[in-house]
């Protein structure tokens, strides 16, 4: 059986603070391709033609309604919030593994949850992110950055030649 790495535990920094022992989930960014069909004729079918990705979101929840997280909703634009996630694999020979993600971008949507006595309400926090960088074993695996049109995938800058093209 192939060495398998399970996630066994997670922290979070939000705007430079450690928040350990107060998160209950986090949700990565989703990579997906922003396509679109295209069949020309003679064509039977039609192809997805790669015009850029969808947007980047990233999402968490804390069980701490800190004021310095609430006060992240409404910076002002152009003033990004950075977010770092730091994990724990552990692989099928017990060895641990750290993945790390970082991230920047602006709080879009503050959920404080139901509020219900005797039940812990968790505050959930929803950010547009500009930029992502994912290490795996402290490697890059992927790197996004939305305004410098950047995106390097597995050590590859996919959009260089297009850079270049452009004179950026």
């Amino acid at each position: 059986m192939a060495a398998r790495e399970v996630l066994k535990n997670l922290t979070l920094w939000a705007d430079g603070r450690g928040y350990a022992g107060q998160v209950r989930d986090v949700n990565p960014p989703k990579l997906t391709q922003k396509t679109e069909d295209f069949q020309g004729g003679g064509m039977v079918a039609p192809l997805k033609i790669t015009v850029g990705m969808e947007g980047l979101t990233t999402d968490f929840s804390l069980i701490s309604y800190d004021r310095n997280v609430l006060s992240l909703f409404g910076v002002t634009e152009g003033a990004n919030v950075p977010l770092t996630i730091r994990g724990a694999l552990e692989s099928g020979d017990g060895t641990v593994i750290p993945v790390m993600m970082n991230m920047r971008g602006k709080v879009i949507e503050q959920d404080p949850g139901t509020w219900k006595p005797g039940e812990v309400p968790f505050l959930k926090i929803q950010m547009a992110l500009n930029y992502y960088k994912l290490l795996h074993h402290d490697k890059v695996v992927t790197e996004i950055d939305v305004e410098n049109m950047i995106a390097t995938i597995n050590g590859a800058d996919t959009l260089a030649a297009f850079r270049s093209a452009l004179g950026l």
